[in-house]
């Protein structure tokens, strides 16, 4: 069984497991879900991880106590043949881990650059990076979690409509610094670049957790299963 870790800090988090699951059985490939609390929770078993969205500097604060973080860029560092997605606040801590330590991510970025919550918003996004097909198109009944808790029912809202584009959903998000970049370029909205893929690890300044178009999450699956062959 495939092992993925879930940073359980902050924001969509619930949203990203349910991705998942549904994202696994799209491709066929039985997972586990490791949620990460603390670093006594990572081990080596772990062959992909997700950094999900909120707000980063509450993020890094909120892993102080049981060094969260530390554990999750030492485990980075351990195995960077394993893939990691960063969503929003995720890419910022793939971009900037911290100041003793170096970037998972060849690009620079600013915080929260596309304004206050009230100018979130959702837009088309080209993507261009292979992403595995499917061959499952059933949906998963989900139940309630040991904490009596289940995945926000907003997915529907952003139902990928036009197969030859992704509905980017932009929450407080930041943006990459174009001229900083110098990883493959694999999401664009408009001119602007939303996505990067650096060796095997990809971050978006969208949320693909909150839509019913799990490419990105299908992705990670199938290249954790690489990476671990």
């Amino acid at each position: 069984m495939l092992r993925i870790g879930l940073a359980m800090l902050q924001g969509a988090r619930h949203e990203h497991v349910e991705a998942l699951l549904h994202a696994s059985h799209e491709v066929g490939v039985e997972i586990e879900i490791v949620e990460l609390r603390k670093s006594s929770e990572i081990d080596s078993g772990i062959s992909a991880l997700i950094l999900p969205g909120g707000e980063s500097t509450a993020m890094r604060k909120a892993s102080q106590s049981e060094s969260l973080l530390d554990g999750i860029f030492s485990w980075m560092d351990n195995h960077p043949e394993r893939p990691v997605l960063g969503t929003c606040a995720g890419a910022i801590l793939l971009s900037n881990p911290g100041e003793e330590k170096s970037p998972y991510i060849s690009v620079d970025i600013s915080r929260n650059a596309w304004g206050r919550q009230r100018q979130s918003f959702e837009a088309p996004v080209n993507v261009s990076l292979q992403t595995p097909d499917y061959s499952s198109t059933d949906e998963l009944q989900l139940q309630r979690d040991k904490f009596n808790h289940k995945p926000l029912n907003i997915s529907h809202e952003a139902a990928s409509t036009n197969l030859e584009f992704y509905p980017g959903v932009f929450i407080r998000a930041p943006r990459f610094i174009t001229e900083s970049i110098k990883c493959t370029t694999i999401a664009t909205l408009e001119d602007e670049i939303v996505g990067v893929l650096d060796g095997n690890k990809l971050a978006l300044t969208f949320h693909p957790e909150l839509t019913l178009d799990r490419r990105f999450h299908r992705w990670l699956i199938v290249n954790a299963m690489n990476s671990i062959s």
